[in-house]
């Protein structure tokens, strides 16, 4: 498969002055089975589109947030201040733990309150909107690379949920070091956790993986305790959503106890993410606001239902890894060992 056939967003610019400038989105609850683009210039849609998780991963949540920032002000010229503090706080309150959502849009707010002229906001925010794009794919190409030095001989890694190109502006984070590790010959074969319970691992790593002609195997979350004791992991890697300054990294429910089964078991624990998942604004992670998801998540598959919906169900979107579980940091600057006092 060619693994240029997919994208995660793109912008697209207008092609005649009565047109629009708009962006293309992938809909990853479709992916596997169907390739779904959606294409709009509506910053409530991309909003929704953020929320329903059709666009989902902390560097891509954060490029989608500036674009759909920035095309709120498109054809405005009046009240261009309620404009986009109407859009900044819907887009805003779309989802609380990744980081990189408020990075992206406090940037554009930084520049949005420094211009004078505000008539000039709309094209200023989309020339920032696609800098902070064009940087997230510089980033994730230099993770790839830094990651290499992780790897001691060829190796077999275990991944949890999706980090690739569907989750970024570029090929990834800890997916990208996984690829530019078997570009490289460093990598022999993956394990992709499925990743309860929207299935991330399942649907959208193993897709990636296929694209890019990768050896892999999906497996269940409860199974990695047996790949682990049964020595057929080297090395584990996944993203983050939010880290402390402590080094202590939210990510995607499952991570966690992940990396106490690598830590039990001596296998290296690594999490790959670019600088802007950095949060300096945090200590540690106690501070990490995590995000609750709805029970259907979980009771329902396809819509279809697969328990009885009276049921209560305990929905973190998130967990919490503690720093002394995790061997280094990746990311666009280097790989980082605890304890991670570079971050202070």
């Amino acid at each position: 498969m060619n693994q240029d056939t997919y994208f995660s967003v793109k912008f697209v610019p207008k092609k005649s002055p009565g047109e629009k400038d708009k962006v293309i989105f992938l809909d990853q609850t479709k992916l596997p089975l169907e390739e779904n683009y959606i294409e709009t210039d509506s910053y409530e849609r991309i909003s929704v589109a953020i929320e329903r998780l059709e666009v989902r991963g902390a560097p891509l949540i954060g490029i989608c947030a500036a674009y759909a920032l920035a095309l709120s002000l498109q054809n405005v010229d009046q009240n261009i201040e309620d404009a986009f503090n109407k859009a900044y706080d819907r887009i805003h309150s779309t989802r609380p733990t990744a980081v990189n959502l408020f990075f992206a849009l406090n940037q554009l707010k930084t520049e949005f309150e420094a211009l004078a002229d505000k008539s000039a906001a709309y094209n200023h925010l989309l020339g920032k909107a696609k800098e902070i794009h064009e940087k997230d794919i510089e980033y994730c190409k230099k993770m790839g690379l830094n990651g290499l030095s992780i790897f001691k001989k060829k190796s077999v890694v275990l991944t949890h949920c999706n980090t690739g190109k569907l989750a970024t502006g570029g090929d990834g984070t800890a997916f990208s070091v996984i690829k530019t590790g078997f570009e490289n010959g460093l990598v022999s074969f993956v394990y992709a956790d499925e990743t309860r319970p929207l299935f991330q691992g399942l649907r959208l790593t193993a897709f990636e993986l296929d694209k890019c002609n990768i050896p892999f195997a999906v497996q269940s979350d409860s199974s990695a305790a047996v790949l682990l004791e049964q020595k057929k992991v080297d090395v584990v890697i996944t993203g983050a959503d939010r880290i402390a300054l402590n080094g202590d990294s939210a990510n995607k429910i499952g991570t966690y106890a992940l990396a106490i089964l690598s830590y039990h078991h001596n296998v290296p624990f690594y999490i790959a993410a670019p600088s802007s998942t950095i949060d300096k604004n945090i200590a540690s992670g106690k501070e990490i606001e995590i995000e609750y998801r709805d029970k259907s998540e979980l009771m329902k598959i396809n819509n279809t239902e697969i328990t009885l919906p009276h049921y209560e169900a305990f929905m973190p979107a998130f967990d919490v890894t503690p720093a002394h579980l995790i061997t280094g940091i990746i990311t666009e600057e280097g790989v980082y060992n605890f304890p991670y006092n570079f971050l202070r």
